[in-house]
């Protein structure tokens, strides 16, 4: 998996985490961490580019639930074992962050799973990246 930040100024600056490659359980702790340094470094608006991930585990499902909680403002981390928490999305509690963490371009399948697993109605879902941004 790799993982590549750019910016893109609309009305507001965005971040945008391009990744390329499965997102499994080979890698999600990396989405995560990148993530969470993102947001410590200041970042509240986030897209992810999902446009070169042809396969998504359960594992990557995780790292962007993970995210969601990051972008939330609660702590992604356990405290016992260092590994990400597993709470719930909450729509009232976490609905904001659906202003400030938006996905791009998800590849058919990866799409599929995240209407599946019920990830595609929390998150708002673009294929324009001029209108994604714009939506920031």
């Amino acid at each position: 998996m790799q993982i590549i930040f750019s910016k893109q100024e609309g009305r507001v600056p965005v971040a945008v985490m391009q990744l390329t490659g499965n997102l499994d359980a080979s890698n999600y702790t990396e989405v995560i961490d990148k993530a969470q340094e993102a947001y410590g470094d200041g970042v509240r608006d986030m897209l992810i580019d999902l446009s070169k991930v042809p396969y998504i585990s359960s594992a990557g499902l995780m790292s962007l639930h993970t995210v969601v909680l990051i972008f939330s403002g609660q702590s992604a981390r356990s405290r016992d074992n260092g590994r990400p928490s597993f709470r719930p999305i909450n729509l009232a509690r976490d609905g904001e962050v659906r202003k400030h963490l938006k996905l791009f371009n998800p590849q058919p399948g990866v799409e599929q799973v995240l209407d599946v697993v019920g990830l595609k109605q929390f998150f708002e879902i673009y294929f324009d990246f001029d209108a994604v941004i714009k939506s920031f």
